[in-house]
């Protein structure tokens, strides 16, 4: 008989922390393009690939892998000729939606200040790079 013994408390900052995996998994960017298509509706395969612009079908099957894996997204197939398989997301997956919306409105809201700040970067190092 298994039993599960009290794990002991996370730290994210400790390097052994298995929590960093979870955090590398939902700070990825198709993870976040993946659960934010399926916050509303279950969505085929071919559905999220044409959604996502830049996604190879290696990554998507990857990414999607990942997340059943961990309990986030449920994949269904359908004893159908040819096969339909859809995903959605658990009610674990669907408790990341509000930190994902977020994130996702907070990247949109402030895309044109990180792109002044970059351009203003690269502007200040390539003069200092001349100069030295």
């Amino acid at each position: 008989m298994v039993t599960l013994l009290d794990p002991p408390p996370s730290n994210v900052f400790d390097a052994d922390c298995p929590t960093r995996r979870v955090l590398d998994l939902i700070a990825d960017k198709w993870t976040v393009l993946i659960i934010s298509l399926l916050e509303t509706q279950r969505k085929r395969f071919s559905q999220l690939q044409r959604s996502i612009g830049g996604i190879s079908q290696k990554m998507l099957a990857q990414t999607l892998r990942g997340l059943e894996r961990d309990g986030l997204v449920t994949r269904t197939i359908y004893p159908e000729v040819p096969p339909r398989v859809e995903y959605e997301l658990t009610p674990l997956g669907q408790t990341l939606i509000p930190t994902i919306t977020a994130i996702r409105d907070w990247a949109e809201t402030h895309i044109q200040s990180v792109s002044v700040a970059q351009t203003q970067y690269d502007a200040s190092h390539d003069v200092a790079a001349v100069n030295t």
